[in-house]
């Protein structure tokens, strides 16, 4: 029944990938660090490598987040690949059926697929996705998602997709995935990295009202952070500016892509633009691993989180490859390097 055992106090760490695009470089330039950065994690030893969806931000190249997590999963050999989330509103359920069922037929044991409920961009990017289909409700689309991976309609078989053993999370900034993964005894992972402010609530909620299934025998939450570890405290301070003005960028009404860091942020924004991106961003550690360390350790505590997922994004990829690999000796620091 329950696959999914880590002990509390010991949570699973594994990473949480926006194909971050850098200032002065391509978009192909994003995706094939992803890959790199794939095998690196698989060689570290994290739990899972999960893709996350948007749409129409300049920031970000992991729209197509299907796709990348084929190229992910071909590119690696062990580790756990998944999307983080695939937003449901956006496809056909039978289109998703089909797409999970073909990487689970390529990497079997693998592949996770974890949902949204949000369509990962603006109302009008999101007309355009949705053009000629009607609006349904998520447990609705998440029925009939199941309904192919089950074979159980009468007509219409997804193939690939049907019978695939296909773990399911679902994914959330606030109460309502919480509850709907605890009602159906289905893991739950919190976007803290991007929206926090709900974060106790949700985890509460769903500990308190998990039911056991045939998927756990008992709750499973997941929280996603920021974090950019270094060797020292004011360097990964130094590293995160790049994160801060990403989300300064969006408190002012545009997106753009992943500058370099700056020695004094304080320069670049007012007070109230600072409390805007601070708010955010609450969720986010830096610093050394024995800095880090005691506040995840009371995050962890206090959602009762058996996996983190981190996010760490810094502006050059030997920084970002040596935060996780510093991320990776949290538990075990005789591992760093």
């Amino acid at each position: 029944m329950d696959t999914l055992s880590t002990p509390p106090d010991r949570p699973a760490l594994s990473l949480l990938d926006l194909a971050p695009i850098r200032h002065g470089h391509t978009v192909g330039d994003a995706l094939h660090r992803t890959v790199e950065l794939a095998a690196y994690a698989e060689r570290l030893g994290f739990h899972r490598y999960w893709l996350a969806e948007h749409h129409n931000m300049a920031p970000m190249a992991s729209s197509a987040n299907i796709i990348l997590a084929g190229a992910v999963a071909a590119g690696t050999r062990t580790i756990r690949v998944g999307t983080g989330s695939l937003n449901l509103s956006n496809y056909a359920p039978l289109v998703v059926a089909e797409q999970v069922g073909t990487l689970t037929a390529l990497h079997p044991g693998r592949f996770d697929l974890g949902l949204g409920r949000a369509p990962g961009t603006d109302p009008w990017t999101a007309a355009e996705i949705r053009r000629g289909r009607p609006d349904q409700e998520f447990t609705a689309q998440f029925a009939e998602l199941l309904s192919y991976l089950h074979g159980t309609r009468p007509q219409v078989r997804a193939i690939p997709g049907e019978g695939a053993d296909i773990p399911i999370h679902l994914l959330g900034s606030g109460v309502y995935s919480a509850a709907l993964a605890a009602r159906l005894g289905l893991p739950f992972i919190f976007a803290a990295h991007f929206a926090p402010s709900r974060l106790q609530e949700a985890t509460d909620l769903y500990h308190s009202t998990f039911r056991p299934s045939q998927t756990l025998s008992e709750p499973y939450a997941m929280v996603a952070v920021n974090a950019v570890l270094a060797d020292d405290d004011l360097e990964a301070a130094r590293l995160f500016t790049s994160v801060q003005q990403r989300f300064l960028a969006t408190v002012r009404g545009r997106m753009q892509p992943l500058d370099p860091p700056v020695d004094d942020i304080h320069r670049l924004w007012t007070r109230g633009e600072a409390a805007a991106v601070a708010e955010q961003l609450n969720q986010s550690y830096t610093g050394t691993p024995e800095t880090v360390r005691p506040r995840l350790e009371a995050l962890v505590a206090r959602t009762g989180a058996r996996e983190l997922v981190f996010m760490s994004e810094t502006y050059d990829q030997a920084a970002r490859m040596r935060s996780y690999e510093l991320i990776a000796s949290l538990w075990d620091p005789a591992t760093a390097r």
